[in-house]
């Protein structure tokens, strides 16, 4: 366990950390236990076909919270949170062009805006560490790699575009134990979409994701993927809403309820 991830034991304390401005970093391997969330901000009018989307692609949308509009709290993951400070770096969008990356985003916010929180493959991280199955991303202290493929996600709306997925290396036989494990993890995810051969989901160069970081990949291992919650951001640049917020790729919400909070 990293130095940071010791200062950093629990959800409150990264969420405080993060207010403070005190935490800029990516939270995998932080708060080990605890779930983290991915956040996507949206105006009212547009809240409804979000939801839909959610609810058309639950493996990389399940939704864990939606708050009400203009409310900042949320009553489920964190009560005395506040998701315009309690998250290490946020993304602004207007007409689905990234135009800011704040540290807070309380002068973006406005009275309409409905807070959808979304299951994070990070949440069951741990249940790997705990069975000893490597997460390589937290071994060698960088962000999870991300990459969007040529899986359309089922369109709501205004909604649509490709699937996103994040990465992490294993042998064949840890594969089989991740994908048990990770199957009573529907709220994060739940089992990969896929492992080995990543061209056959449109992925052309596994060392250059779309987001994160490339880690590396030993001999014997294959790629494992799973449906990543960042599918959202790819989904708001194509359907070019004026305004828009959410987290920074691997720059999570951490919340209190613990990992076995979303085991099935």
């Amino acid at each position: 366990m990293t130095a940071t991830a010791v200062a950093y034991p629990d959800g409150k304390s990264v969420r405080e950390a993060c207010r403070r401005g005190e935490f800029s970093s990516p939270t995998a391997g932080l708060a080990l236990g605890y779930i983290q969330a991915n956040l996507v901000v949206l105006p009212k009018e547009f809240a409804f076909d979000f939801l839909l989307f959610c609810l058309r692609n639950p493996k990389p949308c399940p939704i864990l919270e939606v708050t009400e509009a203009g409310e900042w709290e949320t009553q489920n993951l964190a009560k005395g949170s506040d998701i315009r400070t309690d998250l290490p770096c946020y993304r602004v969008w207007e007409n689905g062009i990234l135009i800011d990356e704040p540290r807070k985003i309380t002068h973006y916010w406005r009275n309409d805006l409905v807070s959808f929180l979304i299951g994070c493959s990070f949440s069951f991280e741990n249940a790997l560490i705990e069975s000893n199955i490597p997460v390589r991303h937290i071994e060698q202290g960088v962000n999870v790699p991300m990459y969007k493929t040529h899986i359309p996600c089922q369109k709501a709306g205004v909604f649509g575009g490709p699937l996103v997925v994040s990465m992490r290396p294993l042998k064949p036989s840890q594969i089989v134990k991740a994908i048990e494990i990770c199957s009573h993890f529907d709220k994060a995810h739940g089992t990969p979409i896929h492992f080995g051969a990543p061209e056959t989901i449109g992925i052309s160069d596994i060392n250059k994701p779309d987001f994160g970081d490339a880690v590396t990949i030993h001999e014997g291992e294959l790629p494992v993927f799973w449906a990543c919650g960042v599918t959202p951001q790819a989904a708001l640049m194509q359907a070019k809403i004026p305004f828009a917020i959410t987290h920074k790729p691997g720059h999570m919400f951490v919340g209190d309820l613990r990992d076995k909070d979303l085991q099935k």
